[in-house]
């Protein structure tokens, strides 16, 4: 018997006991498959056979052993053709895409090639010639899109994770709808080589999973540096508190297209999290829903095109006319049109952040309602829009979301809110996505039951380190922290009985030295942070005299940070006065 939702670690650990084989578990999820109603949630299928054979050979001790996965049909899998929900636009690929490689290494098995609306060009999962896969609640309404397939994989059961992409919404809105976590990671933390764009600046690679344990498993395993992907980034994680201050709509800002139903959950969802302890604060949204029509009524369309011009030039009149029509707007924009708007983009973006002075993260509705398909076919411009309200700002603006299912309308369609926090801070909107989820009690999929509590992957791993002098941000040494991978976590004082003073070295170097009972004003630091082995590097090439010691801060946290030898501060000047090495430097340099 194969637990229900499928979730890594309790399948990890029923692997590891004996009690299940991958092959066993590869098998249920195919007769599962054989016999689901829906057609159209896969575009190809790798043979059962295969798939039995390369699941009899697994190591069972590998992380993924056994996990089957779906993949949406814009990235390449080796021995199956990558069509974006296009047939003649279809071709072979001779290798996996970068995160379906890192992903079999760890064990996991390629399912198939899961629909999606046609080049991911729609948030609602209609766009396909390969049919509309269905919400897995009622088959008469929309799946969400455009990682439909995806979606609905994970949701009926089929697989125990899906990868799809999101450039505007399309991991969020069928998670919403299909009773799901999806993580749309930080811009390029997941490298996109091997995907087919769809707004390349923008697209990620995004995890449909039962639970925010699972997603984040699945993201260590996928992220990662990757030249070939000219906009990877290192992966590095910025925490926020276990009780954040959260952004929500203002009461004007409640848009939910006339859907009562959806806006009583959006209401008892701020309830659970008000009781978790979390601090919540209604924000200006004019400039995220003003950023959120850029990316479909502005010259970002062009982007569209650019992805696909060739083909688009040569075979557009075999394209879905939607997706054509959209695209085909790219037209009525120049190059000096796309400056305009990257200009547009920017000033709304520096409003936006604005709230960010007050809250750490924002907690949005995922979608504002859910459409049949029937009405969706009937407008499937103008209820797109609707369907993106809350979505389509966030990569434009290189913030990390994660959808999470908050409960059901009467009729059993599933609603979902969304975490929205800075870049990197991925793996904490997850841990607190994951206290959200279990409170509201809505469950995971079709079967609506409850993941278990398994314990979240920790935050980050890496060290902080308080910084006092010469490697503060912009000055002489700061490049010694930043080639090492080093982020600036914050910007802060000491405790006020610190004195600092200035070493006789070259380059200059201060000294940070704690006196207890000093009535000191706090020195001015920095706190950055690094990974164990990044660290340990730094810390062999530390010169003499300065050490490492331990640091206390205004908030009475104490970290590591920089201190020097006892005889080497006896002969230093004393500059405690000034407040910081920053404030020291400019006056004795101006």
């Amino acid at each position: 018997m194969i637990p229900t939702p499928l979730e890594i670690p309790t399948l990890r650990r029923l692997i590891t006991e004996g009690t299940l084989t991958p092959h066993d578990l590869a098998a249920a999820l195919l007769d599962r498959l054989e016999t689901y109603p829906d057609p159209a949630v896969f575009i190809s299928r790798r043979p059962r056979a295969d798939i039995l054979a390369e699941a009899a050979t697994i190591d069972p001790a590998l992380p993924l052993a056994g996990m089957l996965f779906a993949v949406k049909d814009n990235i390449d899998v080796a021995g199956l053709p990558t069509t974006a929900a296009c047939p003649d636009y279809a071709y072979h690929p001779a290798q996996d895409a970068t995160v379906v490689a890192r992903l079999r290494a760890a064990g996991a098995i390629v399912l198939g090639k899961a629909n999606l609306d046609q080049f991911a060009t729609g948030l609602n999962g209609t766009r396909s010639p390969y049919g509309a896969p269905r919400c897995v609640f009622d088959a008469d309404y929309i799946s969400g899109g455009s990682s439909s397939g995806s979606a609905v994989a994970v949701a009926a059961g089929l697989s125990v994770f899906a990868l799809g992409t999101d450039t505007a919404g399309s991991g969020r809105i069928p998670a919403a709808f299909n009773n799901l976590i999806g993580l749309k990671p930080t811009r390029g933390r997941i490298p996109a080589t091997g995907a087919v764009p769809a707004c390349q600046s923008l697209d990620c690679i995004s995890i449909m999973a039962n639970s925010a344990c699972d997603a984040a498993i699945i993201l260590a395993i996928a992220q990662g540096h990757d030249p070939a992907d000219p906009y990877s980034r290192a992966p590095r994680d910025i925490t926020l508190p276990s009780h954040p201050r959260l952004g929500i709509l203002a009461d004007p800002a409640r848009y939910f297209a006339d859907d009562a139903a959806y806006q009583s959950l959006h209401e008892a969802a701020l309830r659970a999290a008000a009781a978790l302890g979390w601090t919540l604060t209604e924000i200006d949204y004019a400039p995220f829903r003003a950023a959120a029509a850029l990316l479909y009524e502005d010259a970002f369309v062009a982007e569209r095109l650019s992805a696909i011009r060739p083909f688009f030039r040569a075979h557009d009149q075999h394209m879905d006319p939607t997706v054509r029509a959209i695209i085909a707007g790219a037209d009525r924009f120049d190059a000096a049109d796309a400056f305009a708007a990257q200009t547009r983009l920017q000033t709304l973006r520096a409003r936006a952040m604005q709230a960010f002075e007050h809250i750490d993260a924002l907690l949005l509705p995922t979608a504002p309602t859910c459409f049949t398909v029937a009405a969706m076919q009937a407008q499937p411009v103008v209820h797109n829009a609707t369907l993106g309200r809350y979505t389509n700002f966030v990569n434009l603006f290189d913030l990390a979301a994660v959808a999470l299912p908050a409960g059901f309308r009467p009729d059993g369609i599933g609603f979902g809110m969304t975490l929205i926090g800075p870049a990197f801070t991925d793996h904490a909107l997850l841990h607190l996505a994951d206290q959200l989820h279990h409170s509201i009690g809505a469950g995971s999929g079709k079967s609506r039951a409850t993941p278990q509590h398994h314990t979240m992957p920790p935050t980050t791993n890496r060290i902080s380190l308080i910084i006092a002098g010469a490697h503060l941000s912009g000055m002489a040494l700061n490049h010694e922290l930043t080639a090492l991978g080093a982020t600036l976590e914050e910007t802060t004082t000491t405790a006020p009985d610190y004195r600092l003073v200035a070493l006789a070295t070259s380059p200059p170097k201060p000294g940070l030295l704690r006196e207890p009972g000093f009535p000191g004003p706090g020195i001015a630091v920095e706190r950055w942070s690094l990974t164990p082995t990044a660290f340990a590097t730094f810390i062999a090439n530390l010169p003499p005299p300065m050490t490492i010691g331990k640091v206390t801060l205004a908030d009475g946290s104490s970290h590591p940070g920089f201190s020097c030898e006892t005889h080497a501060a006896a002969t230093a000047t004393d500059i405690t006065a000034h407040g910081g090495w920053r404030a020291y430097r400019n006056t004795i340099e101006n």
